[in-house]
Formats: structure tokens, sequence, C-alpha cells
């Protein structure tokens, strides 16, 4: 056991290449010290120049050095932000992993035959590429976190499922033995099989029908559960070394001819298919996700602390108001009516501000993500945990459906990059640097990606950052993938 917890540490500090699976989720409490991206390959000096808020230097993969690519010649870039905080609160990772399959007591597993990248399988296992964006907030803590460990907690949860997975003309059992679908000794699998459970009679079909669910859905609830799995591990190492914070979360895995687009914040993803923009995730603010915070105070009112009212007014009200009629909503309402103000409407609202200024609880701009399990409302003792979820929206894309051609990718940025420019803006410059490039140079992602994170920086002039136009530059950090889709999927 001491052994294989030092190869994981060893693997999870220092590895940036393919990951097998050794590890497993809770075995151990690591110290997660802040660093940059290990793919960047940084010296100490580029370091230290990477974390000038000033000068604000776009740091690409090998920039100062022969370039190794990254796999799938992903293309990356990403900077500081402008004094917003001490750190880059961005973190990054891109990781090939191999997902060896659970061995049962009672049974032996073939060994895993070396990776075949072409086909994404191994004979025991499978493999899926991973690409991911953290956004920290109230500190880097819980981005580094997630950075180094979210696609293990993937990898984890898949490998209950690996054989399922494989053998894919068969509709998935609703139940597993502990000895399902195991591969034995002499080469013979074992099929699944559903226990003691046996087809129901004619009079109790129509009651007792199955559901059929699709592989689809087992890797979705997959990515669903290793999401929930990293928030309760980024809460133990909060509660034992005192770490602080939360981070968005935006994570791409590649899987059997899928890609799996998981978001649990206001980071964003698009596709860019022939000149064509397709969003490939939603941003949970607290605006769009209103009703579901709402609904959640109206149903358990001691989470708001008596301080706070789960309705929604156009401002705030005065106590002179009280039995005027106002505009108001509630979870249930997407319109606007009017009700007689009362007492507890003076309440502060459990949503309040518009835009990038709405919060939570007067506290928090996020309404998904990973970590905030100390946050609380300022000099009070209301948690704002409850009302944040670290569960994913999970979108597919079937790879296999579509022609793709050398300009078709997958555009992933942190906030930094969409709160200046416009999904169709990225589409344009993306499309536009990819033209001017040979199609063979593999080095035009990353030039793709250095483009984006420059327009959305801007140039330091006498008043800040500012844009081409001379609209106001990005101050954020700003983190952007570019995932090109040919000859790769």
């Amino acid at each position: 056991m001491i052994n294989r917890v030092k190869a994981a540490v060893a693997q999870l500090v220092g590895g940036t290449g393919s990951s097998s699976s050794p590890w497993k989720c809770g075995e151990c409490s690591l110290a997660f010290q802040y660093s940059r991206p290990a793919f960047l390959r940084l010296s100490a000096e580029e370091g230290e120049r990477a974390a000038d808020h000033s000068s604000r230097p776009i740091l690409i993969p090998g920039q100062d050095r022969r370039r190794k690519l990254l796999p799938w010649d992903t293309g990356y870039a990403e900077v500081i932000n402008a004094g917003k905080s001490v750190l880059n609160e961005d973190q990054a990772a891109r990781e090939i992993v191999s997902v060896e399959k659970r061995v049962c007591k009672n049974s032996t597993v073939a060994k895993t035959a070396k990776d075949d990248e072409s086909t994404g399988k191994e004979r025991d296992g499978l493999q899926f590429h991973y690409w991911a964006l953290f956004d920290g907030h109230a500190g880097a803590d819980a981005a580094v976190m997630a950075a180094r460990l979210l696609h293990l907690h993937i990898c984890e949860q898949l490998r209950d499922i690996v054989d399922v997975l494989r053998d894919g003309d068969v509709p998935p059992p609703i139940s597993l033995t502990s000895n399902a679908g195991v591969v034995t000794e002499g080469g013979a699998k074992s099929a699944p099989h559903q226990g003691d459970w046996e087809p129901p009679t004619d009079s109790e079909s129509r009651f007792l029908l199955e559901k059929e669910i699709s592989h689809e859905y087992l890797i979705i609830g997959a990515i669903e559960n290793a999401f929930r799995q990293m928030d309760q591990q980024i809460e133990r190492e909060q509660n034992l070394h005192g770490y602080l914070g939360g981070c968005c979360a935006l994570a791409v895995v590649y899987l059997l001819g899928k890609i799996y687009v998981a978001n649990a914040g206001d980071s964003r993803a698009i596709l860019i298919r022939n000149g064509e923009t397709i969003p490939l995730s939603n941003e949970f603010t607290p605006e769009s996700e209103r009703q579901r915070l709402q609904y959640l105070g109206y149903l358990q009112p001691h989470l708001l602390g008596n301080e706070f009212t789960h309705l929604e007014f156009p401002r705030r009200i005065q106590h002179r108001e009280i039995g005027r009629k106002m505009l108001f909503r509630d979870y249930s309402m997407t319109g606007w009516a009017y009700k007689t103000i009362e007492k507890d409407d003076l309440k502060f609202p459990l949503v309040y501000g518009e835009g990038k200024k709405a919060r939570v609880m007067a506290t928090i701009g996020v309404t998904r993500g990973l970590g905030d399990h100390n946050l609380k409302v300022y000099c009070s003792n209301i948690h704002i945990k409850p009302f944040l979820s670290c569960i994913p929206e999970v979108k597919v894309y079937d790879v296999a459906k579509y022609e793709h051609g050398v300009d078709d990718v997958i555009v992933l940025g942190t906030d930094g990059l969409w709160d200046v420019v416009s999904d169709r803006e990225v589409a344009d410059a993306v499309t536009r640097m990819l033209s001017n490039c040979e199609p063979d140079n593999p080095n035009r992602f990353t030039m793709a990606a250095e483009d984006l994170v420059m327009r959305s920086r801007g140039i330091l002039k006498e008043h800040g950052w500012r844009l081409s136009n001379d609209r106001l530059g990005s101050g954020d950090d700003i983190s952007v993938f570019v995932i090109p889709l040919y000859g790769h999927t």
C-alpha cells in the first residue's frame, strides 16, 4: 500500500503524460503546491516572469525552447490577471488516461496491453483523452487540486463499467453482480446477469417495464459522480489543511468516439465546424439559475438565515413601502407580477444584481463549481455552499456523425476570455488564424490560442489594457485550449 501511494503521489505531482489508475480516491492527503500547468515546462525564471501583473506575458507550452506539442497538437495559451489576485487562479490539465477494469475477488484479469491511441482502447480497458480548465476564486487551492485529480476521479468511476462500455452492442444491465463481465485466466468472458431477477408476467408487465439506459448515459453519470467525489475530496483537504476558496470547472472527455463536455461554472466551450459556431456548454450564474436557487430557499427557509428572502424584486424595498404593491417574481415565475409588500419582503434578496454583478447572497457570482465549503455571508454564520452545486451539466457531441475539416476545433476558455469577446468573434479569429497557416503546421492551434488570449487581454495603454477597438480588455486571468478535431477522432 505504501509503495502504491508513493507512486501515485509521484505521478500526480510530477507527471504530465498518460495516466493509469493505481491511485484510489481518498487514500491519502496531498500537499498541493501552487504552480503553473506542468505541460508549460517553465523554468524558475520564466515562472517569475509569468507572474508579472504589469507586463502580463502570454504563456504557451515550451515557448522559450524547442516546443513539445501537446497530444492531438492541442493549442494552449494563458495570461495572468492585471492585479485582481496575487496568483493566477486559473489552472489547466491535459491528460491521456488509461482505465483498467477493477479486479474482483476470486477472478483473474488479463494484463493490460499497450495503449492503442488510434482506437482509444486497450485489450482489457479503455482510454480517454482529457482537457480541463479550472477558474479559482478566493485563492487557487481548489483549482490546483482539481487540475491534478479530477481526471483520476473520472477514471475511478469508469473502472466499474469498463466491460459494459466495451460491449457496445448490448444495453447496460440494470444491476451488476460482483463478477459481472470479468475476463478469466482462460480468456472466457462471463456475461453480466441480473441476479435473481425474472421477467414479469403479463399482468405485471405494465408496472415493471425496464428502462433502457444507453452507454452514453453511463459515461455521463460517471463524470457527474467524479465531480461530486472531487468536491468531497476538496472539502476533506480544506478541513485538514485549511485550504480556502473554490473553482469553476470545465472538462472535456473524448471516449469511444464521443466528446463529453462537463461544465460547472461560468467558463465556456464552443465548437467551430465549417465556420459555424455551436455552443457546447451553458454558463451557470445567479441569473441563469435563479429559479433553482429560489426554489431551494423556498423549501428550506432556514438556509436563508432570517436575513434573505427567496423572492426577487426589481430593486431593494424601503420600509415606507410596506403595504404598497410592487413587481416581484418567485421560483415558479419567468414573468413578473404585483404583490403587496410585507415586512418580510424587506430582507435582502437571495439573488441580487444583473449580469456580471449578480450575486448569491451578495457574495458569489457563480452557482456551480467545486469547493467553497467554508464560504459564508460576510459577518454572519450563513453558509452559501447549499446553494452551490458541484454537479456539472454534461453535453455530448457525437464525432462520428460529422465530417470535420482541417480548421474544425473546440475552444475552451475561462471567463476572462468570454467577458470581452463573443462566440462569433472567437470563431472568426480562430478561423482567420488557421486559414493563414499551412494545414500541416501542428503549431497553428497554439498560435490560434495565443491570438485569442492576446485579443481578450489587449494592449497596455495609458488608461489600462485596451482592445483593438479601444474597449477595456480583460483584467482577469485568461486560459484557452484550442482542440483540433480533424484526423484525431
